[in-house]
């Protein structure tokens, strides 16, 4: 095992571990690398990485190990096999999955005496290795703190959430909720705006104005929902729920895919029937912590 603090392993080489691995490489670090198809590895060799010929020997080549990987399932198909190799390492484990499962996966690695720290990477694989960009990690603070360099090598921000190794998975789904369910919507407006004879482009300054309007209202809710305040002295859910239906109507009288519309407006509706529509629409936060029966 490599002795250096400038030496780290790469487990995964789609194009965020690719990303990862060049990362290292042009800061000057001995890169090891594995991948299931070992060809995506050529680039990286070139730039001066080794390939490791099993996962044994990529593990047993340094003590700090990037795991790059769909998801946890494919961190076990890697891992488990190659178990007995897993004693003494620092497992930053970057793959994407729920925040349970983090924590047992977090206890899987204990239990072979590695360590994991979870991370939730906040952008894509261009913005590896910038300093504006930024992760989420959690589980042993001291373990965090000791790596931190080469964290900051992936992203030069780094946010420690917390022992949890949860936390840090929490935080990347948050984003991923809104993210999702945000270009969901652009694609919906864009829909919309082709069956009226308008391209993407014709929106775009309207959509970004939009979306630019938006921190605002989170700010403005995140204070009245922290403190239980749904009063309807600002908006009201009743006129938010006519203004869904309006949208849910054009959607339908242009012929488009209407599922995304529907789904608000039958949360609205909820709203209407459990008796909030003189209070604020964000009363369907309430709603929304317990699941419809």
């Amino acid at each position: 095992m490599s002795s250096t603090e400038q030496s780290v392993t790469v487990i995964g080489l789609g194009p965020m571990g690719q990303a990862m691995a060049g990362a290292f490489l042009d800061r000057g670090y001995e890169v090891t690398v594995w991948n299931r198809t070992a060809s995506r590895a050529d680039a990286l060799v070139t730039r001066g990485a080794v390939l490791a010929p099993s996962v044994e020997e990529a593990l047993a080549s340094n003590e700090l190990v990037i795991l790059s990987l769909t998801d946890y399932d494919a961190m076990y198909a890697t891992l488990e096999p190659a178990a007995a190799a897993l004693t003494g390492r620092t497992l930053v484990n970057l793959s994407s999955d729920t925040p349970e499962r983090a924590r047992t996966a977090a206890r899987w690695a204990a239990e072979r005496g590695a360590v994991q720290l979870t991370g939730g990477v906040t952008v894509p694989p261009s913005g590896i290795g910038q300093a504006e960009s930024s992760t989420f990690y959690s589980g042993p603070r001291q373990v965090f703190d000791r790596h931190r360099p080469a964290l900051e090598v992936i992203t030069g921000r780094t946010d420690h959430r917390g022992e949890d190794p949860g936390l840090a998975a929490l935080m990347y789904q948050i984003g991923m909720v809104m993210f999702w369910t945000s270009m969901l919507s652009y694609w919906q407006a864009i829909t919309l705006a082709d069956a009226n004879g308008l391209a993407a482009a014709d929106i775009l300054p309207h959509a970004v104005e939009t979306a630019n309007s938006l921190p605002g209202f989170f700010s403005f809710y995140a204070e009245r929902i922290d403190a239980g305040r749904h009063s309807g002295d600002v908006d009201r859910l009743a006129m938010g729920m006519a203004s869904v239906e309006h949208v849910l109507h054009t959607n339908a009288d242009a012929g488009v895919d209407t599922t995304l519309p529907t789904a608000v407006v039958e949360l609205f509706r909820r709203g209407m029937n459990a008796g909030h529509a003189a209070d604020s629409f964000s009363t369907l936060v309430e709603l929304m912590k317990k699941a419809e029966a």
